[in-house]
């Protein structure tokens, strides 16, 4: 199942997301979505946690997948005291962890 969050427009409105929802977040979106400063947010960029669309902050633009990224990272920096490339690391084998069990699916499946 995949979560819902809420995301406020900059009207103020409050909309109901998925994560596959979301293609097309500024860095304030972004920003409001994490509950965090664009200063973390363009270090979570510098460090390759997140790595959006465009070549300034200004016309960046990112995913669901980078809010998922983002959040999990600022997550475990906050709860845990990690580092921000700490965090791209464990992210990065949290990601490897995923293909490999979707691997081992794909296998017993075709036995």
């Amino acid at each position: 199942m995949t979560p819902n969050f809420i995301l406020s427009t900059p009207t103020q409105r409050v909309v109901s997301h998925t994560m596959e929802d979301l293609n097309d977040l500024t860095l304030q979106d972004l920003c409001r979505a994490c509950a965090a400063q664009a200063d973390i947010i363009i270090e979570l960029v510098d460090i390759g946690v997140v790595t959006p669309l465009g070549q300034t902050p200004e016309v960046w633009r990112f995913t669901g997948l980078h809010l998922q990224h983002a959040k999990v990272a600022l997550r475990l920096h906050r709860d845990l005291g990690v580092n921000f490339a700490g965090a791209a690391l464990a992210l990065q084998l949290m990601e490897e962890v995923d293909e490999l069990k979707a691997q081992l699916r794909r296998m017993a499946v075709v036995e």
